[in-house]
C-alpha cells in the first residue's frame, strides 16, 4: 500500500518510512504501508486548514452535513463483514468482537452523532447590564489531529471522528502503525460517502509521525488514545507549540470489589469477562481484585476454573475465547510483569507462559496472594494478567476504597454487591471516571468516557465529546 496517504481528496505515496503490519495470530506479514514525512504532515494539515476556511464546509447546512454522517454510518454498516476480518486479522480481536463492538460501535456513533449536528446550539442568558443582548455560540475547534492506538483502532477512530465532524471541524487522522488497515479502509469508505475535499485526511507512521502532530503550529486541537507515557510527551509538545487543545484518555488499572454478599457466580463471569475481552488489551479491563476474605477461597477457585475453561486461538476461529496480544513486543511486556509477579512473591494460581504455537498468544494468567505494592497491582499490564488480594469484611469501607485508588490511574472500576449503599459508597469514592455495578466495563456512546488522575484530561461520547470539539464564543450586543 504505497498510497497511504489521504490527503486533501487524494490518495498520495507516502515519502517517509515504510512499515509492515503482522498478523497477531501467525507473526506473518499482512501488508507494507507508507510511512509520512514532515512534508506529508505538514500537507494534510494545509489541506485540513483550507478546508475549514472553505464555504463548501463551514457554511454547510446542519440537515446536509447531518445527511452525510447518516450516509458513512449506513455505508460501514454495508461493508461490514469485510471491516470486521480486516480488524481480526490486523488487531487479532475475536471476529464476534469485530462485528458486535468494533463495526457496529462505530456505525452506531456515526449515526449518534448524525442527530447530534441540528441540535448544537447556544444560550441566551440573562446579565446585569441594561441594554444589552448576551448569548453564546459554539463553533468548532478548527483543525483536530485524531491520534488512535492498537487495541480497538476501528471504533476508538469513531469516538473521535463522528463527534469531530458533526460539529464542522476538518482532522488529520493517525493511527497506530501496529493496527492501520481498518482505519485505511475506513477513509476509503469516507471518500465514497462524498465529504469535501480536505475535511478528512490520514497520515500513516509511527511515534514520530504523531509527535509532528503534537508539535504542529497548526493543529488546533489534537484527540489522543495511548499510554500514560505518550500522553505525557503530547502534553510537552502541545505547551512547547501552539499550547493547542488536547483529549487525552491513557492508561487505566481497573480496580473490581467483591463484598461479601455478592452473587459469587455473577461476579467471576463478569469479571472474566471484563478482564479477559480482547486478550485483556482494553484500558478499562479488570485487573485488580479485592475480595472480601470470607469469600476469597470460592472467589480465586471459580475465578480459576473459568480462566482454564477459555479456548486460545485466532479470532478468525469461532470457538476462539481468547485471541493473541497484538505483536511480540506486547508479549514480551507481558512475559516481563508476569516474571516480576512471581519474583515479588506473588502465587501463580493458572496461566502464567506464552502458548506454544505461531503467534503471540498469551495464558489467561491469575495471582493470589498479592500485595499492593506489588508490579503486577500497580503497573498497567494490557492483557489477561488478574491479581487477587483479599480485604478483612469487617474494616471500614473507606480503607479499602483508600487501597483501590493507590494507583497513578483512575479510568474505570466496578463493583460486585447486592448492597444498594456499599456499591453507592464505593461509586461515590473511587477515583474513576466510570464505576461499574454487577457488570464488565462497557461503554456506550451517550455517556462519557474519560478518567481522572494520569487516565486522562477531558471526556469522550455523548455530548461531552460536542464540548470537546466545540469553543464556546460569548457574544455581547449593546443596543
Amino acid at each position: 500500500m504505497a498510497n497511504s496517504l489521504y490527503i486533501d481528496g487524494e490518495w498520495r505515496t507516502a515519502t517517509g518510512t515504510s512499515f509492515v503490519t503482522l498478523d497477531p495470530a501467525t507473526g506473518h506479514a499482512l501488508r507494507e504501508v507508507g510511512g509520512a514525512s514532515q512534508a506529508d504532515v505538514d500537507a494534510a494539515v494545509s489541506a485540513a486548514r483550507t478546508a475549514f476556511r472553505s464555504t463548501g464546509w463551514r457554511d454547510m447546512l446542519p440537515v446536509d452535513r447531518a445527511r452525510l454522517l447518516f450516509d458513512f454510518a449506513a455505508v460501514i454498516e454495508a461493508h461490514a463483514d469485510e471491516l470486521a476480518e480486516l480488524e481480526t486479522t490486523d488487531q487479532g480481536q475475536l471476529l464476534s468482537i469485530s462485528r458486535a463492538v468494533s463495526v457496529n460501535g462505530a456505525a452506531e456513533h456515526f449515526r449518534y452523532y448524525a442527530g447530534w449536528v441540528t441540535k448544537i446550539q447556544g444560550s441566551v442568558n440573562p446579565i446585569s447590564f441594561p441594554d444589552t443582548l448576551h448569548y453564546t455560540r459554539r463553533e468548532p475547534i478548527g483543525v483536530n489531529a485524531l491520534v488512535t492506538p492498537w487495541n480497538f483502532p476501528l471504533m476508538i477512530l469513531a469516538w473521535k471522528l463522528a463527534p469531530a465532524l458533526a460539529t464542522g471541524n476538518t482532522v488529520v487522522i493517525k493511527p497506530s502503525e501496529v493496527t492501520p488497515l481498518s482505519s485505511i479502509r475506513l477513509v476509503e469508505l469516507a471518500a465514497e460517502v462524498g465529504f469535501p475535499r480536505g475535511v478528512i485526511n490520514l497520515v500513516n507512521g509511527a511515534g514520530d509521525v504523531g509527535a509532528m502532530l503534537s508539535e504542529h503550529p497548526d493543529v488546533d486541537h489534537l484527540s489522543y488514545t495511548g499510554s500514560t507515557q505518550v500522553g505525557r510527551i503530547i502534553t510537552r509538545a502541545s505547551a512547547d507549540s501552539n499550547l493547542k487543545r488536547l483529549t487525552l484518555e491513557l492508561g487505566g488499572k481497573a480496580p473490581s470489589i467483591i463484598a461479601a454478599d455478592a452473587d459469587i457466580d455473577a461476579a467471576v463471569a463478569g469479571n472474566v469477562m471484563g478482564a479477559t475481552l480482547n486478550s485483556g488489551q482494553v484500558c478499562a479491563a479488570y485487573t485488580r481484585f479485592y475480595v472480601d476474605k470470607r469469600r476469597e477461597n470460592e472467589f480465586v477457585d471459580k475465578l480459576a476454573g473459568g480462566l482454564r475453561t477459555l479456548t486460545i486461538g485466532s479470532g478468525l476461529e469461532e470457538s476462539t475465547q481468547i485471541g493473541p496480544l497484538v505483536s511480540a513486543k506486547h508479549l514480551g511486556h507481558v512475559e516481563r510483569l508476569v516474571r516480576t509477579g512471581v519474583e515479588q512473591g506473588a502465587q501463580m494460581v493458572t496461566g502464567g507462559t506464552r502458548v506454544d504455537r505461531d503467534g503471540y498468544f498469551f495464558e489467561p494468567t491469575l495471582f493470589a496472594g498479592v500485595t499492593d505494592d506489588m508490579s503486577i497491582m500497580q503497573e498497567e499490564i494490557f492483557g489477561p494478567v488478574l491479581a487477587v488480594t483479599a480485604y478483612d469484611g469487617v474494616d471500614e469501607l473507606e480503607h479499602l476504597i483508600d487501597r483501590a485508588n493507590d494507583t497513578p490511574y483512575g479510568l474505570a472500576a466496578t463493583v460486585w454487591t447486592r448492597d444498594i449503599g456499599t456499591s453507592q459508597r464505593v461509586a461515590n469514592g473511587i477515583k474513576a471516571g466510570a464505576v461499574f455495578v454487577n457488570m464488565p466495563p462497557i461503554p456506550d456512546m451517550a455517556a462519557p468516557w474519560g478518567g481522572y488522575k494520569a487516565s486522562g484530561w477531558g471526556r469522550e461520547m455523548g455530548p461531552w465529546a460536542i464540548d470537546a470539539y466545540t469553543e464556546l464564543k460569548s457574544v455581547w450586543l449593546h443596543y
